[in-house]
């Protein structure tokens, strides 16, 4: 069970540090920026951001006891254009994160080993976890992308700046060896 507790306790502060990443990165932006699509076969920041949010609703309400595929869910919808300012934008992210978040800091580690169904597929409740840490972070991923091709004055950089992974390492290395996640320190350098 110790091992389960760990793992929770990863990922939670895993998928905080790319909400952090996205919502920085998002930050940087001139709010009508949120908006640019390049072209029909590419996503707005706010569509983008739209779609996370509908797919954190529907697979973390009742997850323990509903398919993670509701009913009421328009996956098709999430993909059109439709907020129209950065609050809206804003307040859909947070609506996601924090039924995610919810629903992940209620899990007990025992948990782990539960059967949910996403589309009538059975998951392990830590295969779902899994499935999404790869799904949120690819968007994210996306977030960032853009958002440092739409800036129009220089990026800050959130994660090691170009040209400076040398320094970075040589500021690592200089401490002692000790055990932690390694997000402690990058979520700090964000803030």
């Amino acid at each position: 069970m110790e091992t389960n507790k760990s793992y929770l306790e990863s990922v939670k502060k895993l998928f905080l540090y790319y909400k952090t990443i996205g919502e920085k990165a998002i930050e940087q932006l001139e709010p009508e920026q949120l908006f640019v699509a390049v072209n029909d076969d590419t996503n707005s920041i706010a569509v983008i951001v739209k779609h996370l949010s509908g797919n954190m609703l529907s697979r973390w309400t009742d997850f323990l006891t509903s398919d993670g595929e509701k009913e009421w869910r328009n996956r098709d919808g999430e993909f059109e254009q439709t907020f129209t300012t950065k609050e809206e934008v804003m307040a859909s992210w947070e609506k996601g994160w924090k039924c995610f978040s919810d629903a992940l800091d209620a899990l007990e580690p025992e948990q782990l080993s539960q059967i949910i169904y996403i589309r009538n597929e059975g998951h392990t409740v830590m295969e779902a976890i899994n499935r999404q840490l790869a799904h949120y972070p690819y968007h994210v991923g996306q977030i960032v992308f853009y958002a440092k091709m739409l800036k129009k004055t220089e990026w800050t950089s959130l994660s090691i700046p170009k040209n400076k992974s040398n320094d970075y390492n040589a500021e690592k290395f200089s401490k002692e060896k000790s055990t932690k996640h390694f997000t402690d320190d990058e979520l700090n350098k964000l803030k």
